[in-house]
This record gives structure tokens, sequence and C-alpha cells, in this order.
């Protein structure tokens, strides 16, 4: 536990040091959702590769590293990349920046990702505002010791995505006429894309998109106390019975196409927090 703890201490030592402003907010960019970090006004870009103990994103579409500076005159820092369980990281290795974000002071976490839609009402290029998830990545991030300097041992999941962000953000939308829709996010394992069975399994418990992320970080920034809103950008179908192949290439291309939406629903809400 002194360890982790003494770590995370490191790491946010190290991005102090870069920075003036301490940050308030912190993003998670998903795959091909990148681009939102240009709207950033950078004071300091730095490879993961630079900070002690973090991971370095192997994942195409995930550039791979941390953005500080100012989004609509916030002080936020960005992870442009983000790492998954199914690239051999252990989940306290997943989760680590979430830890550090936390030690660096930040209270709110927007969390974006690109996920296959099982919602019969969905179309590709959909933004979903992540009401609940289902953990179904057969890991939890939290197993193990509990250190309570990190937050408690139980920490309550009730609420794991803030209504009061989720309200501001459809408030956001509606006002710039961005459509969104809700929906239940599983979090699997992966890297291979679900069968057909899975996805009609995945639909009859409960979820309405699948992804390989987001669910983990979640966890770990309730238990550090942050708030969280999160959006899923539908880039696939997994709801067709016939040509359901997939591709992480087309993956990359639809999120790319609703990044300056997701940008922009970003930047919003970072300036009226």
């Amino acid at each position: 536990m002194d360890d982790l703890f003494e770590k995370i201490q490191a790491a946010a030592g190290f991005i102090r040091r870069r920075i003036t402003s301490p940050p308030e907010v912190g993003i998670i960019l998903g795959s091909g959702l990148g681009g939102l970090s240009e709207g950033i006004v950078a004071e300091a870009r730095i490879p993961y590769s630079e900070i002690p103990h973090f991971p370095v994103s192997t994942v195409e579409g995930h550039s791979g590293e941390l953005i500080l500076g100012k989004l609509h005159g916030r002080p936020v820092a960005a992870m442009a990349g983000r790492f998954h369980y199914y690239e051999g990281y252990s989940m306290k290795e997943v989760t680590f920046p979430v830890r550090v974000f936390r030690a660096l002071g930040i209270s709110t976490l927007l969390v974006s990702n690109a996920a296959g839609g099982m919602n019969p009402g969905f179309r590709v290029g959909d933004i979903m505002m992540i009401t609940d998830h289902i953990n179904l990545m057969g890991a939890h991030p939290l197993r193990g010791p509990n250190d309570s300097r990190l937050g408690a041992r139980f920490p309550d999941m009730s609420e794991p995505y803030d209504r009061g962000l989720i309200g501001l953000a459809a408030r956001i939308a509606a006002r710039h006429h961005w459509p969104l829709t809700r929906g239940v996010y599983a979090g699997v394992t992966g890297p291979s894309f679900e069968t057909r069975a899975e996805y009609r399994y995945l639909r009859a418990v409960g979820a309405d998109a699948v992804g390989m992320s987001t669910v983990p970080e979640v966890i770990v920034a309730v238990h550090g106390g942050m708030k969280v809103f999160a959006v899923s950008v539908i880039t696939d179908l997994g709801i067709r019975d016939e040509d359901n192949a997939i591709t992480h290439e087309e993956v990359l291309e639809a999120a790319g196409a609703a990044a300056p939406r997701v940008s922009g629903l970003f930047g919003e809400l970072a300036r009226e927090l």
C-alpha cells in the first residue's frame, strides 16, 4: 500500500513541477477522440514515458501524452490515450493515472470511450451519456488491501455517474442542438469484439453499449471522492445478425467523426462547472 501511495505522490510531484496552475478537471480521451486535446491551451505536454511509474499506451488511436493547460479558461489535465486491462497491465496500473489526478487536486473527471451499441434505437455516431455501468471484466481495481489515504474500503457505487453533471450536459446539448442518448455501459475485458450471442446476452442483462475501458477508472475515481461524467461514442452496432464484422479502423473512423461534438460538450462542461 505504501509503495502505491509513494508512486502516486512521485508522479504527481513530477507533474506539479511542470505547471503553474493546478488542474481542476481531469479528462480521459478514448480511441479516436484525442482531437479534443486541440482545444486545450497547453502549458505542458508530457509523454507518458517521462512520468514516473506511468504505463505507456500501446493501442492505435491513443497518442500517449498528458496535456496540461486550460480548456475554456478552466485548468485541466487531459490524457490523450488511456491504458487497458487487455494490454496486459494490472488493474492498479490501468487506474494509476486517476489516482494521480486525485493527488493533483482534481475533483471532477470527464471520460470518453468508443463503444459498440446494442440498443436498437442507437445509430453509429450517437453519443451516449453513461448513466450506470455493469462490470463484466472479471477483475476489480480495488481488490486487495485498502489504503484509507486513497478512499474507503467499501465505496458506495449507487451513483457512479454524477446526476448533476448529466443534467448539466443535457442542458448544454439542448442549447447547442447536439443530440444525446442515455444508457448503461458494460465493461468487458477484450481485446476481441463480441460474438453475436454475447451481444444478445449483454442486451438481455441491461446494457445499451459495450466497451473495454472506463469501468475501472470510474470505480477508482469514485473511491477517491471524484465526481464523474462519461460518454460513449457509438462506433459500431452489435445488434445486426448479418454482415456484423467490425474492425478497429472502422471504430477509429466513427469516433473521429463524433469527436468535435464530444470536444464541444466537454469544453462547455469545463467552463460551466
